[in-house]
């Protein structure tokens, strides 16, 4: 949880300028409001910080990912390709739109594989669902090609990896939108909250409306305005915003200081060559939330992921967590609901029961995942590496 443990005067002082105004809804209200539009300059900052024309701010990481497909053009009966490990929140909101979930293999990276996506087209492929993992980015260059070969859209879902960089460029500004997360394990937190990003003005402008039950948000009287289209309520508060604004302007501090943490512990397992890295496409655009390794088989990874929480230097085992991997998530495989969920219309309905990727299979089994801490110090992340090395010389001996 890296931005939760960073809060402080920076946020206090944010918060207090909307209350202090009275005005906790993100529109309109501007005589009441004093000059304070938490939102707005949050998307500002936001937007110049990726280098992107547009941002939208909403009320978390899944509506990011609903507003950005949506607007996208995703709809009923189209086929997204999503990926098996990662939050369920993206594959819920395919589903909700209508759309239909295909799962690809993911690669080293525990990204999608553009091996995988190119294996999972089909002539419905309306777009590519392409998240970003645990502070590191995909293949992206082949995956960018392969989506241009085949006409299909790309949607980056950056949550897991603000900060992150590819080649120089901001991972999320790859694809026609990019959609990021602020909820309370995020890189920063606001509690709640999420980001659409685009260099797109036709995206940007559905974007906004389609948050906010379709205003088009001309006008400064709330009633006077127009409703273009048909939306929901994904609007974020000022109140949320104004905290996530105070954290992003700790990001980089953040991301330094996870990436001096990430090296020394990735020095004490570079001393095991039963150990492998996860691959990162460059390293120095790593934002080193985590730290994944690979085992050489699912028995020494179990073996190793028990003795390290003995120990006191615990490791997420993701094969075994019901959180983020389609082989644990039976509510999906077996798509309980609880209404219909419109898939049940198509006359060939998934079975996700059935689904099997063995590349990813393979690669859960093995993989291991260390978080990250801002709240570490020098001696405890120095503890923390002796502990992992001793239990490493004892299961790999």
């Amino acid at each position: 949880m890296p931005g939760a443990e960073w809060f402080g005067d920076e946020e206090r002082k944010e918060v207090l300028d909307v209350l202090e105004t009275g005005v906790l809804f993100r529109y309109n209200l501007e005589d009441a409001r004093q000059g304070i539009w938490k939102a707005r300059q949050f998307e500002e900052a936001f937007a110049a910080y990726h280098g992107v024309n547009h941002c939208h701010l909403c009320s978390s990481g899944t509506a990011a990912d609903m507003i950005s497909l949506a607007c996208v053009g995703v709809g009923a009966g189209d086929e997204v390709i999503v990926p098996p490990f990662s939050f369920i929140a993206p594959i819920e909101t395919v589903l909700a739109l209508g759309a239909v979930p295909v799962f690809a293999e993911v690669d080293e990276t525990l990204c999608l594989s553009p091996e995988g996506i190119r294996a999972a087209i089909t002539p419905r492929t309306k777009a590519v669902l392409l998240v970003h993992l645990f502070g590191s980015m995909a293949r992206l260059d082949e995956i960018v090609q392969v989506c241009r070969d085949h006409d299909i859209l790309l949607v980056e879902d950056a949550a897991p990896a603000l900060g992150a960089t590819y080649r120089g460029k901001r991972v999320g500004t790859f694809g026609k939108v990019g959609c990021f997360s602020f909820d309370f394990f995020k890189v920063i937190t606001a509690g709640e909250g999420g980001a659409v990003i685009t260099h797109d003005p036709e995206v940007y402008e559905a974007a906004h409306m389609f948050s906010d039950h379709g205003h088009d948000h001309r006008g400064s009287v709330r009633g006077a305005e127009r409703h273009p289209v048909l939306g929901l309520n994904f609007r974020i508060s000022e109140l949320h915003a104004a905290v996530a604004l105070a954290q992003f302007r700790k990001l980089d501090a953040m991301v330094a200081r996870q990436r001096a943490a990430q090296q020394r512990l990735k020095e004490t397992l570079s001393r095991f060559p039963q150990v492998s890295f996860r691959h990162v496409p460059d390293e120095t655009g790593d934002s080193a939330t985590t730290l994944g390794f690979f085992l050489p088989d699912a028995a020494t990874a179990a073996r190793v992921h028990q003795a390290l929480g003995k120990a006191g230097a615990g490791t997420a085992y993701w094969y075994r967590n019901n959180f983020h991997y389609l082989g644990n998530w039976e509510h999906l495989q077996h798509l309980r609901s609880v209404n219909k969920l419109p898939i049940h219309l198509l006359a060939d309905v998934p079975d996700y029961s059935r689904v099997r990727l063995p590349r990813t299979d393979d690669l859960m089994s093995r993989m291991q995942m260390i978080e990250i801490r801002l709240g570490w110090s020098d001696e405890h992340l120095e503890s923390l590496a002796r502990t992992i090395e001793q239990v490493l010389r004892a299961e790999l001996a």
